[in-house]
């Protein structure tokens, strides 16, 4: 059994995708499931009123491929080369980094594409930023070689002056645009040229360098200039270190168009070989649990409600930690330490799911989910409680109150809260004497998403009012005096019942804090 769950657990690869909104995040993922043979058809994001009719396979919710945006991360699984590789493409835009914030919590590697024209733009900062925290291995994908774009060798330098990551280069660009030829594979030692639309192939170097044979392309100077950057990138840029791609230290680069499909294929072997096993996660205990332990343990990174219109569904997915997953097995819900028949559970590729007989550490898997679970939930097998590290809980920012407009449809409209909040991406709050409903989130476009949902998945047509940004704290319980409330810092209840106050600006919490000085108020990340 341990052989076989060694085994297993060596070949799972699971990576995050992250960018800056329109980098070609949702675009390459869907490039990544067309070589792995997962679907025949590659879509493309496209925002409504444009001429297509393809959307991406990983952008499930209607608003999504209306918008065409991704609000939510989107998980899918897929046999490549042997390996058993679990993709998760996230949201780009900033409104939602929360939900990509609790899914970087979940893979052992991240994916980060580039705007060849563009460069480091702010929200891929951000999200750098966090992986960088948790030392996991960071490979970029320079996107959009298909059109004229800034410079190689800027892109390498903001890279590594923005981020404060080495870098090295695994292929290099032999033009761009309407003059791309191909890329010089330093890694492979290869040229991979791009002839036309539909077909790439390989010319293998000799010992100078150069490719071998007679073809056209050596003739040009796009192909002279691209062995001379080469060149000068061996001799002055970074070394080749698997160890410091491991810990984080370093990022591979390669340069492709994630629109055509070239160089993607080239960055998925590279990717497969050099990225690691699942790693071993820590529990509040501060024991690591290995992924190869016999022993079942996972934890709840998302909810989502509704994936499938049709039923209504709500699905918890699971990270698995370590040992093996079986259909049908019995598990503890450590907060609870309720027992669970784990009879209903799937896997996923986008809209598409197949019922789970058995998965291993790396996997992510979805749990059909009545109520039981929330976000950063630990379940195990056997008689040993685990629990493991809490996940990142951003404080609101802005906040709305919001009404049913159809008093006959109290039912629906708080059903459709309650679900809904429970993904974690919107926060509900109840006004402490009157229980008016105040929902707070950490970007306007999740209300939006948020009204929409309510209205197209539940029929429950609502009334939001703004409130503007608010800065929120808590309080405990003991410390409270309902008296403390005033017209600047109003009070409320979060959905656990935690009284919380919602100050107008700093002056006003500064205000409460030289009044109070006793009073600890506390806030989430």
């Amino acid at each position: 059994m341990v052989k076989n769950i060694t085994k297993e657990v060596e070949r799972r690869r699971t990576f995050a995708i992250i960018s800056h909104p329109d980098a070609g995040k949702t675009t390459i993922t869907e490039q990544l499931l067309l070589f792995s043979g997962a679907i025949r058809e590659a879509g493309t994001v496209k925002a409504k009123g444009k001429k297509s009719n393809k959307f991406a396979k990983s952008d499930w919710m209607e608003i999504e491929k209306q918008r065409g945006i991704s609000v939510t991360s989107s998980v899918m699984q897929v046999d490549y080369d042997g390996y058993q590789v679990n993709i998760l493409d996230t949201p780009g835009h900033e409104d939602f980094s929360e939900d990509t914030y609790r899914t970087l919590m979940a893979v052992d590697a991240a994916v980060m594409v580039v705007d060849s024209g563009k460069g480091i733009e702010p929200q891929t900062k951000k999200l750098f930023e966090v992986v960088s925290k948790r030392g996991i291995p960071i490979f970029t994908f320079m996107n959009k070689l298909d059109r004229d774009g800034r410079e190689p060798m800027d892109l390498v330098a903001e890279l590594e002056e923005v981020l404060g990551i080495n870098a090295y280069p695994m292929n290099w660009p032999m033009g761009m645009g309407k003059t791309l030829l191909g890329l010089y594979d330093l890694y492979n030692q290869r040229v991979e040229i791009r002839q036309s639309d539909d077909e790439d192939y390989f010319i293998a170097l000799d010992e100078e360098g150069h490719a071998q044979g007679d073809h056209a392309f050596k003739s040009s100077s796009i192909y002279s200039q691209a062995i001379d950057d080469a060149q000068l990138l061996h001799e002055a840029g970074n070394s080749f270190d698997r160890q410091a791609i491991s810990r984080g230290k370093l990022t591979p680069v390669f340069f492709g168009s994630a629109l055509t499909g070239f160089g993607v294929q080239t960055f998925l072997d590279a990717f497969v070989d050099l990225s690691h096993q699942p790693a071993p996660a820590l529990t509040v205990d501060e024991e690591y649990i290995q992924p190869t332990d016999e022993r079942f343990t996972g934890f709840v990174f998302k909810i989502q409600a509704n994936m499938n219109p049709a039923h209504r569904d709500r699905i918890a997915f699971v990270r698995i930690v370590s040992g093996r997953f079986e259909k049908g097995m019995t598990v503890t819900l450590n907060r609870t330490g309720k027992t669970i028949r784990m009879a209903h559970t799937t896997q996923f590729m986008a809209d598409s799911r197949a019922e789970v007989q058995d998965a291993f550490a790396g996997d992510i898997i979805g749990l059909y989910d009545t109520g039981n679970f929330q976000i950063g939930d630990t379940i195990y097998a056997g008689n040993q409680a685990v629990q493991f590290e809490e996940l990142p809980q951003f404080t609101p920012e802005i906040f709305m109150k919001v009404a049913p407009k159809n008093v006959m449809k109290q039912k629906s409209f708080h059903k459709g809260i309650e679900q809904l909040v429970q993904e974690g991406a919107i926060q509900l709050y109840k006004t402490y004497h009157t229980e008016e409903y105040i929902l707070g989130a950490v970007g306007q476009l999740q209300f939006e998403v948020f009204q929409y949902r309510l209205l197209n998945e539940y029929n429950a047509e609502v009334e939001m009012t703004p409130m503007g940004s608010k800065i929120a704290r808590w309080i405990d319980d003991e410390d409270l005096d309902p008296k403390m409330s005033s017209s600047r810092n109003l009070l409320a209840k979060d959905r656990f019942g935690q009284a919380v106050f919602l100050f107008e600006n700093q002056f006003a919490e500064n205000w409460f804090k030289d009044k109070h000085p006793d009073v600890k108020l506390k806030q989430l990340m």
